[in-house]
């Protein structure tokens, strides 16, 4: 999933897209309320992690402005929002969400907590409720980074992972090429290139070992859909 990182201090930063790149996400960066603006504008987030205090303009004032609608954000107001801050007084916490933070986590935290509930709000945003996906004979594990089909593990990449995990949450919806570009690379991805294209083939590949018919059709001229029966 793509995922913008809002936060100013730049080793955070640096060490936190690692982490949540190794997990399987797209991320990019903005250093202040306004280049997080800026992106949000042009980028459909399915999740953004948002510092409080930040150089120009406060987290809690960022969320609101998102959830009043008073800035265009291309994800629109369902935009999922974890703050990130030092400030974790209980007021400031009620505060984070009642602006309209989806969860708010206190620094400094581990790695594997912050990456647990990005996990949990991920699977809010497709209605998912367990910690593995499921569709037909596929099933995926988001937190070990491990896919199966019919039992069998699959040996993916980063991107093909991406690729499966957002299919599965979509099963039977054609899913355009542009719109796996959006949420599965992130901003240094060059539109122009056949990248999707190439990385679905390879999926497809491992998906059928060879064999049999792939549960990922291509919809001529719209997209990407998987079988829901596969």
């Amino acid at each position: 999933m793509r995922l913008l990182l809002v936060e100013d201090e730049t080793d955070l930063a640096g060490a936190l897209r690692v982490g949540l790149t190794r997990a399987g996400h797209a991320v990019d960066l903005a250093a202040d309320a306004t280049e997080a603006y800026e992106l949000l504008l042009v980028n459909a987030y399915d999740l953004m992690l948002l510092d409080v205090n930040l150089p120009d303009v406060d987290g809690f004032t960022v969320c609101r402005t998102i959830r009043r609608g008073e800035v265009e954000v291309a994800a629109g107001r369902d935009l999922r929002v974890l703050m990130l801050t030092a400030r974790g007084a209980l007021g400031d916490r009620v505060r984070g969400l009642d602006e309209g933070a989806d969860d708010y986590l206190v620094k400094p935290f581990a790695l594997a907590e912050l990456l647990a509930r990005v996990r949990a709000l991920l699977r809010r945003d497709t209605a998912g409720t367990g910690a593995v996906l499921t569709v037909g004979d596929l099933s995926l594990d988001a937190a070990r980074h491990e896919a199966q089909r019919a039992g069998r593990p699959l040996r993916l990449t980063p991107k093909e992972f991406g690729v499966l995990e957002y299919l599965m949450t979509r099963p039977g919806r054609v899913v355009p090429a542009e719109e796996l570009l959006e949420h599965v690379w992130d901003a240094n991805a060059d539109p122009f290139t056949e990248t999707v294209r190439v990385t679905v083939g390879t999926l497809r590949r491992k998906l059928t070992g060879g064999d049999g018919d792939p549960p990922i059709e291509t919809v001529i001229g719209r997209g990407y859909r998987l079988r829901e029966a596969v």
